[in-house]
């Protein structure tokens, strides 16, 4: 699957709005890959299809995830929020025959990150909260960060995500509390 047959595939089955989100993570990601040298045009397909089943309903995307287990199929004790996910990951595989692991694991990662991320994964978790079209508090911090160091900016996203989960008392994802260790981790290392 191509960049254009990944746009005309989302437009048919997305709103509007989810489509212009996805056209910005695909632009997004190309260009963040571009500048941290990854593949250009794998961000491009994987931020455009990382919410392909964004839409569907809640048991349509439990039975995907059930139907293949995997270390993500603990995301359905959490927010059904996180289920599209790995649920599209499935999706696209099955349907369109991607079997490439590093894009599946960016599309399973997207919303939740985690612990030592590939530069695929990362580019996908920040394109998707940065995008041009995103406008929340914080977003722009983030977004200069993105200018400067990728790891630095998905820490950053990370550190927005959990204490926003947490001021409105909702669990975090352990994969995601993981994601945050591995980074602060890593950023201590590079100082000894």
């Amino acid at each position: 699957m191509n960049i254009d047959e990944a746009k005309e595939t989302i437009k048919a089955v997305l709103p509007e709005k989810r489509f212009v989100h996805s056209v910005g993570v695909s632009q997004t990601a190309g260009e963040l890959a571009k500048k941290y040298g990854g593949d250009e045009e794998k961000a491009r397909l994987a931020g455009m299809l990382h919410d392909i089943v964004k839409y569907f309903s809640d048991a349509e995307l439990k039975a995907m995830i059930l139907r293949k287990p995997g270390t993500w199929s603990d995301c359905l004790q959490y927010s059904d929020k996180l289920w599209h996910a790995p649920a599209g990951a499935i999706y696209v595989q099955e349907k369109y025959g991607l079997n490439d692991a590093d894009l599946l694991n960016a599309i399973i990662y997207h919303t939740t990150g985690r612990k030592h991320m590939s530069l695929l994964e990362k580019i996908i978790f920040l394109a998707d909260y940065i995008e041009p079209n995103r406008d929340f508090p914080g977003v722009e911090e983030v977004r200069e960060a993105a200018k400067r160091d990728l790891d630095h900016a998905v820490l950053l996203e990370l550190q927005k995500t959990i204490t926003h989960l947490l001021s409105k008392q909702q669990s975090v994802y352990p994969k995601t509390f993981e994601a945050y260790n591995d980074l602060v981790q890593k950023q201590i290392n590079s100082m000894r």
